[in-house]
């Protein structure tokens, strides 16, 4: 199974080869991902990982036909690309004689859905995944998925998040482009509001995101950044002790769904309609702007294009909005 990147659709193909694995156990399952990736695969015993060096001795074309090779002593059957990309069309053709199948992204339907011409539901992300192999010839549901356990944390980090109060909510304010995010002055009315009674737990990457999470710590009670704290396996622990998980449209959202775990995201130029909403989730668990107000939305799949006015249309969302939805899940 091939998908390199990045973070969110790569989660996204964890709870669909679950499911395969738990239908299919006759079948050995080697994922070709990036390294940093293994851990999102660590409670699926089918599953290996093999990480490419696609900077290194994977590069170009002819790294591919090197890593091709590599793969084929394995003795793979079939593959199943969930990616679909430059790289993985070169790969196909060192593939010759193996079953290759391919995902159909709906490229055509999602162009319709961002151009106004349709607004409905696309197949989501998952089922799509789920598609190809049964391309390849098996049988797949993803109805009445099952989820890892709850992780156990290292001492240090129960410490770290150890609370008088009676539920853990993550918090994950960031996303690729910022029209996919929530005002940060609207939710800082959200955390402060939360803090009162619950532990908030505040989840992002890089200086200047672990910066803006670190004033929220520093100015409420009950809230913690965990943002460049710890590893990926054990930020993943910590999202499997979450009692639900606030996210944009973005990888977080799909990391707890991944685990099972309650998500509710808030959806600003992207809507859920394009089939990238959280794995398992009710349709009610997604927080839309208002798109009387902003009617192009969606604006585009990936939240890349946007009239300039549309940039902040989530501020149609009152945090009271979202409190209510949380206090509601939880």
């Amino acid at each position: 199974m091939i998908r390199l990147s990045a973070m969110g659709d790569v989660a996204m193909c964890v709870p669909v080869l679950r499911a395969f694995c738990e239908q299919h156990p006759e079948i050995k399952l080697t994922v070709l991902t990036r390294a940093f990736f293994t851990p999102f695969f660590r409670d699926i015993p089918q599953v290996t990982v093999f990480a490419p060096d696609l900077k290194g001795k994977h590069k170009g074309v002819f790294g591919l036909f090197k890593l091709s090779k590599e793969l084929k002593t394995l003795k793979i059957d079939a593959v199943a690309d969930l990616h679909n990309v430059l790289r993985t069309n070169i790969l196909k053709l060192f593939f010759f004689g193996k079953r290759f199948v391919q995902i159909d992204k709906g490229r055509n339907e999602k162009k319709a859905l961002t151009e106004g011409r349709v607004f409905q539901q696309l197949k989501t992300t998952h089922e799509r995944y789920a598609d190809v192999f049964r391309a390849l010839g098996y049988s797949l549901t993803l109805k009445n998925p099952s989820f890892p356990e709850l992780a156990k944390l290292k001492l240090g980090t129960q410490e770290l998040l150890e609370s008088n109060t009676k539920h853990w909510i993550g918090m994950a304010p960031f996303a690729q482009y910022d029209s996919k995010m929530y005002p940060l002055d609207l939710l800082e009315k959200v955390i402060h509001k939360l803090s009162r009674t619950h532990k908030v737990i505040l989840f992002g990457g890089g200086k200047q995101e672990v910066k803006i999470l670190n004033q929220f710590q520093n100015k409420y009670e009950n809230v913690v950044n965990v943002a460049g704290q710890f590893d990926l396996n054990e930020e993943l622990n910590i999202i499997s002790n979450l009692d639900v998980m606030v996210s944009m449209d973005s990888g977080n959202a799909h990391l707890a769904a991944m685990l099972g775990k309650k998500v509710i995201t808030i959806w600003n130029v992207t809507h859920p309609f394009a089939g990238f909403s959280a794995f398992n989730q009710p349709e009610e668990h997604a927080v839309l702007a208002n798109r009387t107000q902003f009617p192009l939305i969606p604006t585009s799949i990936y939240g890349n294009r946007y009239p300039e006015h549309y940039k902040e249309a989530s501020r149609t969302i009152a945090p009271e909005t979202i409190i209510k939805k949380i206090e509601s899940v939880l």
